[in-house]
């Protein structure tokens, strides 16, 4: 099995599209595995396939209360009613976006063990699949910046494609 490690903005796969999986095997269980222990080594609460340079649909959170894996997420619905919060991001390392999101979600996904689950999620749960699921789609939270905060943070972007490419966990 290759070697997984965090991917850092600029790479390109953080702005790649993920391919839908088709077959939950040993290989898959890999990857989970590899995700957790990144997600975990780098203080994270959430963790998409496309950080450590794997195109595929999975995403992982753990906000406390457990690590829950969820493959082939589709968020179903919004509820009405946002909040507006800074999120970070593992892959742009000093960085933080003030984002509008959905405070309460439905999430259809299939977990390791192949069950089909459908989730009401709210508050950090919520915001934490739909960051996720946004990297699945090569979307970063610099996306939803404006002008003043890409101003804010342009020097600490600059940096990061300055020093690319290099290696963490």
């Amino acid at each position: 099995m290759r070697s997984f490690k965090l991917v850092l903005y600029p790479d390109e796969v953080l702005r790649k599209p993920s391919q839908e999986i088709k077959t939950i095997d040993e290989q898959l269980h890999g990857l989970i595995k590899a995700m957790s222990e990144i997600m975990y080594a780098n203080n994270g609460i959430g963790l998409a396939a496309p950080q450590i340079g794997y195109l595929s649909r999975v995403i992982m959170f753990d906000v406390g209360d457990g690590l829950l894996t969820l493959i082939n997420p589709e968020i179903i619905t919004t509820k009405e009613g946002v909040d507006y919060r800074e999120e970070g991001c593992l892959s742009l390392p000093g960085i933080s976006v003030g984002i509008n999101r959905p405070t309460k979600i439905k999430v259809k996904a299939i977990t390791p063990s192949e069950e089909e689950v459908v989730l009401n999620l709210s508050g950090l749960k919520a915001r934490v699949v739909q960051h996720e699921v946004d990297h699945l789609n090569g979307r970063l939270i610099i996306d939803y910046a404006s002008t003043v905060q890409r101003l804010q943070f342009k020097e600490k972007l600059e940096k990061l494609e300055k020093r690319y490419p290099f290696d963490l966990i």
